[in-house]
């Protein structure tokens, strides 16, 4: 059993920055890709970022891409979304999740979630 946890989130202005942080406080961690996803209401979960197992390989969503930076330490078994340059419409809520698959880069499918933590942006 893989529990995530996410503490962060919260409210910001436009243009300025926040950090997310996902902590693996159980199972299998630094062999899993891990992706960030969020959700407003209304629409699907949407791809936000991805990190490989590793650390090496980082894929982003074009809304975010130069804005967003996901990175991970292993050995804290954390997964990070650094949040610059925020837009109203990047409130949502956020998710981490877990690769189903070992050894893969992060885009999914994931088996595990975390609890999702509010990101809101006023203009």
């Amino acid at each position: 059993q893989v529990q995530l946890v996410e503490p962060g989130g919260g409210l910001a202005q436009a243009g300025a920055s926040l950090r997310l942080s996902c902590a693996a406080s159980e199972g299998a961690f630094n062999t899993y890709g891990m992706g960030w996803l969020r959700q407003t209401p209304g629409k699907e979960r949407e791809f936000v970022a991805a990190v490989s197992w590793r650390g090496t390989n980082t894929q982003y969503a074009d809304s975010v891409k130069g804005r967003f930076t996901i990175y991970r330490d292993n050995t804290k078994k954390m997964v990070n979304l650094q949040m610059n340059r925020l837009k109203p419409e990047d409130t949502a809520v956020y998710y981490c999740a877990r690769d189903a698959s070992a050894y893969q880069v992060g885009s999914g499918p994931y088996d595990y979630w975390g609890q999702g933590t509010q990101v809101t942006v006023s203009s």
